[in-house]
């Protein structure tokens, strides 16, 4: 048996699956953001334990026998969050997370000096480790003063497991610590943000075995000796690998509560003038290009906390049949964005409401709005060199019909639908999991699901698609002059 765990915004899932990759069971331990101030999202990482432990315990009470059985654990988390801790691995204040915005000038500053662009290949997002640390030195020093480690979440959950402080590549590159072609932390960089490499975590592979199972963890889960621990991944690199999304071409579209364009590639090519993630992938000597949207089926949740009736119902409203765009529009930029914009202050609106905007025409406008925000990373993906022939979506956004047409109308591009069955960060990080423990050939491991049908876009509504994306792409320039 394979154990995969997942830190996500939201929860911790943990994943138990077999030798043939076939899911025995999952379980979920909840999670609550804390926002003390505005653009601020902190989680505390005994929070990401006690979860963890819930979610364990759940799969122990249903599936004691399997869980024993487990010989390799995968990570996946949320990525970027800097979880501090001193000398003697305590925690020195909530972790800052990735959809955090605070520290935009800090960003803003590093982004300024060339060497972070062409050793990362990516902008310096406000959401990215360093200018948190960066933010951290600056407003709070006597933290930043007794900083001896900095772990991204997932890792936090690493060292709980293992006493290990490891990381591995995928997840490092978000931090503007990385350099991403040579896989290889800079000290340079590091410099930049008065830090040192010995604050930093080993460096794995995420295939690579990194700790074993401290044993009075694995006593009280009744699991055997030596249980090791797969270096992971990056919440996104990890679903990747679950979709068996590692080969050049292959892309996915991830409608979680950011909204992600995950395209996978055999050699590296950044573009950061395009706002388009060039990270490496969980998988050795492979890269992946991503467009990442910081709201997605977090705007559908904002409308249903307005409007006060479920987002099932209100996507339910709307039925099947696919509609032409109306006259509002929606600009998702809740919590700012990242591609193409890189606009932490950016906010979102409605732009064309008038008597006739209902309730079930702002849920199309907000699901339109979302469909052109991840057809602007589609065009700045296509930039970036990487041109698309189809996608697989994924996340909870895809249990909706009508935003699955949507996003291939938008998009002009066949949109898959897998088989029946969890094929997300969870199931990757098992996947990474078999691999470390097995030594096991990781092509052969993550393989694609069956595709169980496949949404073609809505040929009679491209053009007007088209038109109302184009009257999209100018009201970002219009929102920002307002805001200014």
């Amino acid at each position: 048996m394979y154990l995969g765990l997942d830190l996500g915004t939201s929860g911790v899932k943990a994943m138990l699956m077999d030798e043939e990759q076939r899911i025995v069971g999952s379980a979920t331990g909840a999670l609550d953001v804390a926002r003390p101030h505005p653009g601020w999202s902190e989680q505390n990482p005994a929070d990401w334990i006690r979860a963890a432990e819930e979610a364990i315990a759940q799969l122990k009470a249903a599936h004691a026998e399997a869980l024993a059985a487990v010989r390799g654990i995968g990570l996946s988390g949320q990525m970027h969050g800097a979880t501090l801790l001193d000398e003697g691995d305590a925690v020195l204040r909530p972790c800052i997370l990735w959809n955090d915005t605070r520290s935009f000038r800090e960003a803003e500053a590093l982004d300024g000096d060339p060497q972070f662009r062409a050793l990362t290949g990516n902008i310096v997002f406000p959401g990215f480790t360093a200018p948190k640390l960066a933010w951290v030195r600056e407003n709070e020093p006597e933290i930043f003063a007794k900083v001896r480690w900095v772990l991204l979440p997932k890792d936090y959950l690493r060292l709980w497991l293992t006493g290990e402080h490891m990381s591995e590549m995928s997840d490092s590159a978000g931090t503007s610590w990385l350099d991403t072609g040579k896989r290889k932390w800079s000290t340079s960089l590091l410099a930049a943000t008065h830090l040192e490499e010995r604050q930093m975590p080993e460096l794995v592979e995420g295939t690579d075995a990194a700790g074993t199972v401290r044993p009075e963890l694995a006593n009280r889960w009744g699991m055997g000796s030596g249980v090791l621990v797969a270096g992971g991944a990056g919440d996104n690199a990890a679903s990747a690998c679950g979709m068996g999304t590692v080969g050049e071409g292959q892309a996915f579209v991830s409608l979680g509560t950011s909204g992600v364009l995950f395209a996978a590639n055999a050699s590296y090519l950044p573009n950061p003038e395009s706002a388009v993630h060039a990270f490496c992938h969980a998988l050795p000597n492979t890269w992946h290009q991503m467009g990442v949207i910081l709201s997605a089926t977090d705007a559908l949740n904002w409308h249903s906390g307005v409007t006060g009736r479920s987002a099932a119902d209100l996507t339910g409203e709307l039925g099947e049949s696919l509609r032409a765009p109306g006259s509002a529009t929606f600009l998702p930029y809740l919590s700012g964005e990242r591609t193409p914009h890189n606009d932490a202050a950016i906010r979102g609106a409605f732009v064309g409401l008038g008597h006739e905007s209902s309730r079930p025409l702002l849920t199309q406008a907000v699901l339109e709005g979302v469909s052109f925000a991840i057809r602007d990373s589609l065009e700045a993906l296509r930039a970036a060199g990487t041109q698309l022939e189809r996608v697989t979506a994924i996340g909870g956004g895809s249990r909706s019909r009508y935003w699955l047409k949507s996003i291939a109308t938008a998009l002009n591009l066949p949109v898959d639908l897998p088989a029946d069955g969890d094929f997300g960060a969870a199931f990757g990080a098992a996947r990474l999991g078999l691999i470390a423990a097995a030594d096991a050939d990781p092509v052969a491991v993550c393989t694609a699901p069956e595709t169980a049908e496949t949404i073609a876009p809505e040929g009679p509504l491209v053009q007007a698609y088209e038109d109302a994306y184009q009257r999209y792409r100018r009201l970002y320039p219009a929102l920002k002059g307002a805001m200014s």
